[in-house]
């Protein structure tokens, strides 16, 4: 049976989806936290297509898509309709496997198409949060005791009500949870009259290497945005140091900051040090990012509290100001108070797993010192997340002993510890005080998974602010309700596991589609135990497997996670891309064994890298499995970091059992049928809205169908060709297929070089593009990098196209159009005769159509108001001018040629 996304995928309707409320899936994914968040109308669109037939019968094609179109409108669009389908084709409800299931939203979506779904993952964390979000939240709890606990008396749900149920005693547990924490703490953070403040501004401190004196490292002053409609002149901060004392203290004012912090970058400061230095208020004495780095590693960090933050009962402004005696003195008693707490059973009461070695890049922190996972906060705040995780439990065992069963307890003990884990977001010394956009406390996370540190941060109370166990309880209260009215779902079956061995039967599974790790994209088990190991305390009670693992260190199970350990990396950690080339390639087998012979696996990926393309389409193949649809999608943000791919659009591809007949192909006629597909496919994608761009990613598909079909591709001296080289025939392929024009002239009509620079501004303009795309693009382009030197900037971060005035070559008759015209452009400033030298030395002339098309380019092509742009918008307005100029000097030229040629005796006719 053909499948549809064998056949039709509907890629603009998840692309707009996929940007709306309902089809992004915020509200999903705001329940627990996890790193990749796969958008639920991709998810719905991925179960939905590998689970439809595709009839014969054109007219019968279009119902469906009109049908599938109309699904993607909401969670509940022609559900029944689709509900029919599904059971007159398959007599049942169809079962649909995710062997990486994450937070399970494609179980969940498979689950509201009331598909019998299950979820696995190798990260018990992960299964944990899956679990609460797909399974837990649709079971049928009504025949459970009532909690013993008085129930809160402004909540609007009907209790004994089998829908509202499990949101009502979540509402109750949590409340009661976040009483005997603000009871427990109540002693740590003293009120100011009838209120707690809203939060703590801290920052650790370092011996001086000159004076001796210890001086707190904060790099920003300013604490609060000035609103100058309302009069008010904002907040800021200086550090006062006084010589008598040898003590430095923070002194809050209004407006804008009067001092200097004591940490700057020292590109921005006098300093010559590389890096951020660290400057003593005392002596000035300016110590390098490696001293103050050496003396936290040292273990000379000393934790200060700085300021205070209240909140305005009148207009809910959050005002700053130096803490009292009392609250700095309640800080250091929280300290003390840490020491004196009971463990979790054999867990120690604050985390002592130790952090892995090679972790330098995704626990920030280790560079500085800390060594264990209770390093990461300072005392008060570790204290807080003891006797939260402590409260969870005693509520557990109440509930426990009043009768309730295990797994409805877990499930409750489970929505309180995703609350606590989203307030551990903000809950180490990572979470900085953020004024931007209005003042809060800033995410641990803020380059893809990595956990942050910074000398300074900002500490929430317990108050009911932003980041306080209220707003958290009533947000997971609220999530919880939103997932159970979205749409009513099967509960799906969520455990943890490895996608390397599934616990099912071969042929057991109707579809199997799943969203694997992207290679080095993430470090999804290293930046989760910083979690896992808080989750597991919380649990204890509820979960006591939870904690249970075969890591030495305590933290989750590495042997077959399937990742690329990313940078930092140290000593022998087996997480190479040879771990998970070997790994995810006995996963897709793994998931083609326990799929129907007429069914589809369906995988969703997305990658800049070439190199990673390569080693996926090897580790398909080396599967069993080719493939028969592939379709993209704009499903991400964006957004890259210096090791980061940028990812915007994925592929959703469908693959089948390889035939065991499959014949070897030949180079010429699999190139062919490569540049043919991705031409109609082009076609296909443009009236879909596709970019550019996402045409280039979006051809990996149609060139692995191809070569899919094939057991292997020789050239014509017998050899076996990599399967890369068609990804590289497949994005040229896109180029000739968009038809470009360069005003009149077409794009391949240009030199190698032009041709390049063309087509890199008409994909990014001047826009920051990562460096593997470049590597795309010069493969693609028949060139290596020599041929494109000096055309893109390279930074850490990405590639953008080269500013004229950073353009640096000798101009000669054999300079390429592209130089020529950025050379045009540097010389503009300095007038027409300037610009005429350069045209001269090219040996080109005002009627040269390659070169005045490709200024016209990209003039238009590039943001207006830039230097180059008004350059050559003028060059062209001064067209005539450039030619008259270029003709005087061209005349004189050969005037003083003919002169120097007269006056040399041997230079004659005979």
């Amino acid at each position: 049976m053909t499948r549809m996304i064998e056949r039709w995928f509907p890629c603009a309707e998840v692309s707009d989806a996929c940007s709306e409320s309902w089809g992004s899936g915020n509200t999903e994914s705001s329940l627990w936290v996890w790193f990749a968040k796969r958008p639920v109308a991709q998810s719905k669109a991925a179960v939905l297509t590998s689970l439809l037939p595709w009839p014969d019968d054109e007219s019968e094609q279009q119902k469906l898509r009109d049908l599938v179109r109309e699904a993607l409108q909401g969670h509940t669009a022609k559900a029944k309709e689709i509900q029919e389908i599904l059971e007159k084709e398959y007599g049942k409800a169809p079962r649909v496997l995710d062997p990486f299931s994450g937070r399970a939203m494609i179980p969940l979506e498979a689950g509201r198409l009331q598909a019998e779904a299950f979820g696995i993952d190798y990260s018990p964390f992960a299964a944990l949060g899956g679990s609460l979000l797909a399974e837990m939240a649709f079971r049928d709890w009504s025949k459970e005791p009532d909690l013993p606990f008085e129930r809160r008396s402004d909540t609007n749900l009907t209790i004994g009500e089998e829908e509202d149920r499990i949101v009502a005693d979540v509402e109750n547990f949590l409340f009661e949870v976040g009483r005997r924490f603000r009871e427990y703490m109540d002693e740590f953070y003293p009120k100011v009259g009838e209120a707690y403040p809203w939060g703590y501004f801290w920052a650790s401190s370092l011996p001086c290497q000159e004076c001796g004196r210890r001086f707190p490292l904060v790099g920003e002053l300013e604490l609060r945005r000035p609103r100058p409609k309302k009069g008010d002149a904002g907040q800021s901060f200086r550090i006062h140091a006084d010589p008598k004392t040898g003590l430095c203290e923070a002194v809050v004012h209004d407006g804008p900051p009067t001092g200097a912090p004591t940490r700057v970058q020292a590109g921005k400061s006098k300093y010559s040090a590389t890096g951020r230095v660290a400057v003593c208020p005392f002596c000035d004495h300016v110590h390098s990012k490696a001293v103050h780095t050496r003396l936290s590693m040292e273990g000379l960090r000393q934790d200060e509290l700085l300021v205070t933050a209240d909140i305005d009962p009148d207009d809910g402004t959050k005002v700053f100001r130096s803490p009292t005696a009392e609250e700095v003195a309640a800080a250091k008693q929280a300290a003390e108070a840490l020491k004196n707490e009971p463990p979790f059973g054999m867990l120690s009461a604050r985390p002592d797993e130790v952090i892995p070695d090679g972790n330098t890049w995704t626990i920030q922190s280790v560079n500085y010192g800390d060594r264990t996972y209770g390093d990461l906060c300072e005392p008060r705040q570790t204290l807080g997340l003891v006797r939260l995780a402590r409260a969870i439990n005693e509520v557990t065992e109440e509930c426990l002993r009043a009768g309730v069963s295990s797994e409805y307890a877990r499930a409750l003990a489970g929505y309180a510890t995703a609350a606590m884990m989203r307030k551990m977001r903000r809950t180490t010394r990572g979470a900085r005080l953020q004024i931007t956009g209005g003042t809060r406390v800033g995410d641990i996370f803020v380059n893809q998974s990595a956990v942050s540190f910074s000398y300074d941060w900002f500490e929430s109370g317990l108050s009911n602010g932003p980041g306080s166990w209220d707003s958290l309880s009533r947000q997971t209260v609220t999530t919880l309700r939103n997932i159970r009215q979205r749409a009513k779902a099967v509960p799906a079956t969520i455990q943890r596991g490895s996608a390397t061995t599934l616990p099912f039967r071969p042929g057991s599974m109707d579809a199997v589609v799943t969203d694997p790790p992207y290679d080095d994209m993430i470090d999804y088990s290293d930046s989760s135990d910083l979690f896992y190991v808080w989750a597991k305390r919380a649990m204890y009670t509820a979960d006591p497997m939870l904690s249970m693992t075969m890591h030495p260190g305590g933290v989750q199970e590495k042997t077959d996670d399937i990742t690329v350990k990313r940078g930092g990396s140290q000593g022998d950690d087996h997480r190479t891309h040879q771990h998970y080339d070997e790994n995810i390639a006995r996963a897709f087998a793994e998931a083609r064994r326990v799929v129907t012979d007429d069914g589809v696996v369906t995988i969703v990926f997305g990658h800049g890298d070439l190199e990673v393309w390569r080693r996926l389409l090897n580790a398909i193949s080396s599967a069993g499995l080719v493939l028969t649809g592939s379709w993209p999608a704009k499903t991400e943000a964006g957004g890259a970091s210096a090791t980061a791919a940028n990812i915007v659009t994925t592929l959703t591809m469908a693959c089948r059992p390889a035939p065991p007949d499959r014949k070897e192909g030949r180079l010429g006629a699999v190139e062919s049928q490569v540049r043919d597909v991705v031409k109609e496919r082009v076609e296909l994608w443009d009236r879909s809205g596709l970019a550019h761009t996402d045409m280039l990613m979006a051809s990996a598909g149609p060139a692995m169908e191809v070569t899919g079909r094939y057991s292997k591709i020789l050239d014509v001296t017998g050899n076996e060709v990599g399967l890369e080289r068609f990804l590289i025939v497949a994005r040229k392929a896109v180029q000739d297929a968009a038809d470009i024009k360069v005003v009149s002239l077409p794009l391949d009509s240009f030199d190698a070089r032009t041709r390049f620079a063309l087509w890199w501004v008409r994909l990014y303009g001047r826009q920051l593009a990562p460096k593997s795309e470049l590597r795309w693009q010069v493969l693609a382009g028949d060139l290596d990098m020599n041929d494109v030197k000096n055309l893109l900037h390279q930074g850490d971060k990405g590639c953008r196209f080269l500013a004229a005035k950073e353009f640096k070559s000798n101009i000669t008759s054999d300079s390429s159009v592209i130089d020529v015209a950025l050379a045009m452009a540097k010389a503009w400033p300095d007038g027409l005769e300037a610009v005429a030298e350069v045209l001269v030395a090219a040996a080109r002339d005002n009627d040269d159509q390659y070169l005045w098309s490709a200024i016209s380019y990209l003039a238009n092509r590039l943001p207006e108001g830039e230097a180059d742009v008004a350059a050559w918008n003028g060059l062209q307005r001064a067209r005539r001018g450039v030619d008259v100029a270029a003709r005087n000097i061209a005349t004189a030229q050969f005037r003083t040629t003919r002169e120097s040629a007269a006056k040399d005796p041997q230079d004659t006719l005979f």
